[in-house]
């Protein structure tokens, strides 16, 4: 079985004061809580695969990278701020983020050497077969 399970960053199981928490959380209500931290994803079981489909809108194909490392998956996508401000034409109020983004998933059960990546429309799609067990080497052997 395969678990598709992306990591996270917040440990519900400790009740400490995190004060880096704690500065996020006041920037958010600060700044507006409409900041993406991170993109969302949905995982499907299409039997002999997992479908994983990412909203990246607003990126570039070239502004995304996929890379595989030691049983897990890593997506990034890093969007620049590229504002050119021309005379008294500035931005009065500016709401897109910039900056890198990033979701890290297990890859257990997953032939990562088949994979396979499409992005369409905003959406990346990772088409991920599943792996094959090998066929066990059990044998009997007979008592005389």
């Amino acid at each position: 079985m395969m678990f598709l399970t992306p990591y996270t960053r917040k440990n519900a199981t400790i009740n400490h004061y995190n004060p880096f928490q704690a500065m996020e959380e006041m920037e958010r209500a600060f700044f507006g809580g409409n900041q993406i931290a991170e993109f969302k994803t949905d995982i499907r079981d299409a039997g002999d695969a997992y479908i994983l489909e990412a909203d990246l809108p607003g990126f570039k194909k070239e502004d995304i990278n996929i890379e595989l490392n030691d049983g897990s998956l890593t997506i990034r996508a890093e969007r620049r701020n590229e504002v050119e401000e021309k005379g008294e034409g500035g931005y009065l109020r500016q709401e897109r983020s910039y900056g890198a983004f990033s979701r890290t998933f297990g890859t257990e059960g997953v032939d990562v050497n088949a994979m396979q990546a499409k992005f369409t429309d905003g959406v990346l799609t990772l088409h991920m077969p599943k792996l094959i067990p090998a066929a066990s080497n059990t044998r009997r052997i007979e008592i005389e």
